[in-house]
């Protein structure tokens, strides 16, 4: 099958070229702001996209334009045969970049097989460095753990290494300083992320909402913030403290969207795929794949369709009674 000369934007004239792919929706951590502590089951097998369906996909959607590949969750390195599925992704030359969002957990036992299978970087969910703090806001005392998996995926070259940490106002809003103290020997990103009104209703409070310029003020206790040259679409504002080897961002979907940049869509691990985190609006790809009769055409017009859909903006706000209906742990953030 030749290749096509699609080019994928949606209505506002905006290039799409990222596509996240969520492979599970299975977890073995319990944040509190994601996962409500008696969640709904996982997905059973026959649910998921098999690895033939998700390289299709990949496959078409670099046709289309897209370059960068991110494999999410859930927590991905749950799902068997992980490392098989970066080895057939990486052997596709065209993603330019790939991948992985993982709680770090597992990443130890991970990290050299995903680099030698062709993974280029991963991100790790880290909101705090205190272990009684890690084991309440996860429900799991693996922060060793974690911080080992961290270590190894230095080593073995996964970089940049990415760590996005969530700030909750009242429960790790005093550790921004000691986040940021990791940039300062090591070439770690650390991204401060808003706490948004997604996953686990239950604990969403606007009192617990804290703004990236707040949190970008703490962090210039330390010392003075560099402002760096970042990509157009890319959500965090990227600086460096003076002297520091390593770079932090900030990610303020609230109180600063960046909708007007966004390049993404994203594929839960189900077959839909999703034109923008906040909104309910899907494609159902698994119902093309699964009846045999679609074209590679036909598959792309159903991701040039979503593209289609993608709405201007996401409308979150911290007071708000919304809540998208696909939570956070199905579609990876």
């Amino acid at each position: 099958m030749g290749e096509l000369n699609y080019t994928l934007r949606d209505r506002y004239h905006r290039t799409i070229d990222y596509l996240r792919i969520s492979v599970t929706d299975r977890c073995n951590l319990r944040c509190l702001y994601c996962m409500p502590e008696r969640g709904p089951d996982a997905r059973g097998r026959d649910d998921l996209l098999g690895f033939d369906q998700i390289e299709r996909i990949v496959r078409t959607a670099l046709d289309l334009g897209i370059k960068k590949i991110k494999i999410t969750g859930g927590e991905p390195l749950l799902r068997k045969g992980l490392v098989q599925l970066v080895e057939r992704l990486a052997a596709l030359k065209r993603v330019a970049d790939l991948s992985l969002t993982t709680n770090g957990v597992l990443l130890r036992h991970y990290a050299r097989d995903l680099a030698r299978a062709g993974l280029h970087r991963v991100n790790i969910s880290l909101d705090t460095l205190d272990p009684s703090k890690y084991r309440f806001l996860t429900g799991c005392d693996a922060l060793p753990q974690v911080l080992e998996g961290l270590d190894r995926a230095v080593d073995v070259g996964l970089t940049p290494v990415k760590i996005n940490a969530v700030v909750v106002r009242g429960i790790n809003d005093d550790e921004i300083e000691d986040l940021v103290r990791l940039t300062l020997d090591r070439p770690l990103h650390v991204r401060f992320i808003e706490l948004m009104p997604l996953g686990n209703k239950e604990f969403w409070r606007p009192e617990r909402f804290l703004p990236g310029d707040e949190v970008k003020r703490r962090c210039k206790s330390l010392g003075r913030l560099l402002p760096l040259e970042g990509t157009s679409n890319s959500p965090a504002r990227p600086y460096r403290l003076a002297g520091a080897k390593g770079v932090i961002g900030f990610i303020n979907p609230v109180s600063s969207p960046f909708c007007e940049d966004c390049n993404r869509l994203r594929l839960s691990c189900n077959g839909r795929l999703r034109p923008c985190l906040y909104s309910d609006v899907e494609v159902d790809l698994r119902k093309a794949l699964f009846n045999g009769n679609r074209s590679q055409a036909g598959l792309a017009d159903l991701i040039y369709l979503a593209a289609g859909l993608k709405p201007l903006g996401h409308q979150m706000e911290v007071k708000t009674e919304k809540s998208s209906r696909c939570a956070m742990w199905q579609l990876g953030g």
